[in-house]
């Protein structure tokens, strides 16, 4: 029987949030998505709720308080996150951005896609790299 999958979205833009949340359900309807609205909401979500471990973070770089970068330092010392693959999920194609974050501990990098069906098919790529279950 495969574990339910929940993703852990970081990302200060609303819609952007709904989108990503309608793509993750049309790759498949049992992924559960809990957002944080920026990298300070998120590490408060993480301390309050020791028991939480989601099977991905997908992290934004562009956000006010803590942007991704100094959010993902972040996550990286959080121990029960270990297997948590990060995924940079950013309007940036930067190639410093890309090197950064994955030297900071990201494991994927995908730019936010201006089509639904392209985000779809991104998350729906990363989900099946990383089976978990």
């Amino acid at each position: 029987m495969l574990v339910p999958i929940t993703c852990f979205l970081i990302d200060d833009d609303p819609d952007d949030q709904e989108i990503f949340t309608l793509a993750l359900s049309k790759v498949d309807p049992a992924i559960s998505c809990v957002t944080a609205d920026d990298g300070i909401d998120a590490l408060q979500k993480l301390k309050k709720d020791e028991s939480f471990v989601p099977e991905f973070i997908f992290l934004d770089l562009n956000m006010p308080r803590m942007n991704g970068k100094q959010c993902l330092a972040e996550l990286v010392k959080i121990d029960r996150l270990e297997q948590t693959p990060i995924i940079i999920y950013s309007t940036s194609s930067e190639p410093r951005d890309v090197m950064e974050t994955k030297e900071l501990g990201a494991s994927d990098f995908i730019v936010k896609p201006s089509y639904f069906d392209a985000l779809a098919a991104s998350l729906s790529k990363v989900i099946k790299e990383n089976p978990k279950g």
